[in-house]
């Protein structure tokens, strides 16, 4: 099923040492309502999934309206993806499922305050934990993503213990893409990953071993042998994503032809079709010599 990624504006309370968008939120600011209600009526046309991000989404005071507005469109689902600091509020939360959100992609970066906080230059780890609690004490589906960087990947197993006591119902641990503030703050937001990728193994094994979901992005194959299955990209749908000045038709393609490479013996690998490779900052920073392909003949 197609999915729309909607992108509300770029005003935030939080202010991730890691965001992608960097300072585009104090240059673009948010989209008006009658904007973004052009656009959901757009995506409806050739899309059954509808994804309000941002920027923050709920730090908007029509986001009630605008969540509304999209659930007169046959939309499967209609997600919320957000910091879920403004989730501690159970009003807000009873009152965003009435209108018709119906899944919620939520962030956590730390199993602690003062990891959490110190990544996303916020007090908000607290605030988060308790909007996923209230969520889920509401019954919804709830997802969680973790950026995994410099200062927490040695935490990671520790992250997906939380997550699973908090009776998540998947989570993500996606390898930090090393544009905006990612990009200004390099030397202390990106790893390498040989260096991450035990702490990502110990995470699934705890998953696995509870019966939780848990996926990878942004992690090539060859970093996952024996855990190819828990790729996050070979089960993503088509995305058709709503910039603020222009639509990507296809996010999929726009990945692979200027987002991400592949190095030069990437083509002996037995993943070579399905992996889409590294974010290309990744190697262009580093180089190749981690990237060690799978043997045709396993």
């Amino acid at each position: 099923m197609k999915k729309a990624d909607i992108k509300t504006g770029f005003l935030c309370n939080s202010n991730c040492r890691f965001c992608v968008q960097g300072d585009l939120k104090k240059a673009l600011g948010n989209k008006s309502a009658a904007e973004l209600k052009e656009i959901i009526k757009e995506a409806s046309r050739d899309c059954g999934i509808l994804v309000f991000t941002g920027g923050e989404v709920c730090v908007r005071e029509d986001i009630l309206e605008l969540v509304a507005y999209a659930r007169q469109f046959p939309f499967h689902t209609i997600q919320i993806q957000s910091n879920g600091r403004v989730f501690m509020d159970e009003r807000f939360c009873a009152d965003v499922i009435s209108a018709g959100a119906n899944e919620f992609a939520l962030a956590l970066h730390g199993h602690t305050p003062e990891l959490h906080d110190y990544l996303t230059q916020s007090a908000g780890f607290k605030q988060t934990i308790r909007g996923i609690r209230n969520l889920k004490k509401l019954g919804q589906r709830v997802l969680v993503n973790t950026v995994v960087t410099k200062p927490n990947y040695r935490h990671l197993p520790d992250i997906t213990k939380l997550l699973i006591s908090l009776d998540v119902d998947q989570m993500q641990l996606a390898f930090v893409h090393a544009l905006g503030s990612a990009a200004l703050n390099f030397e202390s937001m990106v790893p390498r990953l040989t260096l991450v990728m035990p702490y990502v193994i110990r995470s699934i094994v705890i998953a696995r071993h509870f019966d939780r979901q848990i996926v990878t992005e942004a992690i090539p194959y060859c970093f996952l042998k024996g855990y190819e299955g828990h790729v996050s990209e070979q089960v993503m749908p088509i995305m058709k994503i709503f910039e603020h000045d222009h639509v990507v038709a296809n996010f999929t393609e726009s990945r692979l032809t200027e987002g991400k490479l592949k190095g030069p013996d990437c083509p002996q690998c037995a993943y070579y079709e399905a992996c889409e490779g590294s974010w290309k900052e990744y190697p262009q920073a580093f180089g190749w010599d981690e990237f060690v392909p799978v043997s045709r003949e396993r």
